[in-house]
């Protein structure tokens, strides 16, 4: 008997207007697993996380997490059980601190009443302290410099995708606008966050392939919305659909 999947999406499709973005999508992600999503600009890869996360609906097809139908669930909904991600564009509060950004991703984890926040003075002030010292040890790893250069603000924006403690984090192009080294030390930050934490299961959509090989255990390509390829990444990049598609051939 197989094991159980964390995300399964169905047949998905997603359109705008004559543009078919998503093309009955298949896609399986297993618990504990880090799956690369690769493919061309175009091919699917954010639509197919903002479809996953609520973002936008989809027009056919299913996604479920944890057993549960999440298709038409909201992004909150969807966020509260258990998924997390970030962003191509850096979506930091610049006005508000390091800390206080990385926060505000935790408020899943926080009552949000009034009546439990007024009245129940002790018990808030032990769940804040919690979530506070959950934050400031992610802080200790990343170790972000206040004069946050890109690779500070993808840490910031990892970090605070991480303090709500989802099951599975999904990582849209993490090393956009950053070096080699940038990319190497980042990287290195996600290993270290996945190996304290074996049941974090993580989707990363990426262009630089060193990431793809070093730090994936399968790895899904599309294009023009289809999967066309999955398997570890030395079978993918030596399949002539996908080198056709994407890797480029010589």
């Amino acid at each position: 008997m197989s094991a159980p999947l964390l995300l399964e999406a169905r047949g998905l499709s997603k359109r705008f207007g004559g543009v078919l973005a998503l093309d009955r999508l298949d896609l399986a992600v297993a618990p504990n697993e880090i799956l690369g999503l690769i493919g061309p600009n175009g091919s699917g890869k954010t639509t197919f996380f903002n479809v996953a996360t609520g973002i936008y609906g989809a027009d056919g097809g299913t996604v479920h997490f944890s057993g549960a139908e999440i298709t038409r669930a909201s992004p909150q909904a969807i966020y509260h059980a258990g998924i997390s991600r970030t962003f191509q564009r850096s979506r930091l509060s610049l006005p508000l601190s390091i800390f206080d950004n990385i926060m505000i991703g935790n408020h899943k984890r926080l009552s949000q009443g009034l009546w439990f926040n007024l009245m129940r003075r002790a018990a808030f002030k032990r769940e804040f302290e919690a979530a506070y010292g959950a934050a400031r040890a992610l802080v200790e790893v990343f170790e972000p410099v206040a004069g946050l250069p890109m690779i500070d603000r993808r840490r910031i924006e990892i970090c605070r995708a991480l303090v709500s403690q989802p099951k599975l984090l999904l990582l849209d192009e993490p090393s956009a606008g950053m070096t080699h080294e940038e990319t190497t030390e980042l990287m290195d930050d996600i290993l270290q966050v996945r190996a304290r934490n074996r049941d974090l299961t993580i989707i990363i959509v990426e262009h630089e392939m060193g990431v793809i090989e070093r730090i994936t255990d399968r790895c899904v390509v599309l294009n023009f919305g289809r999967k066309i390829a999955d398997g570890p990444y030395r079978n993918v990049a030596a399949d002539r659909q996908v080198q056709e598609a994407y890797l480029g051939v010589e």
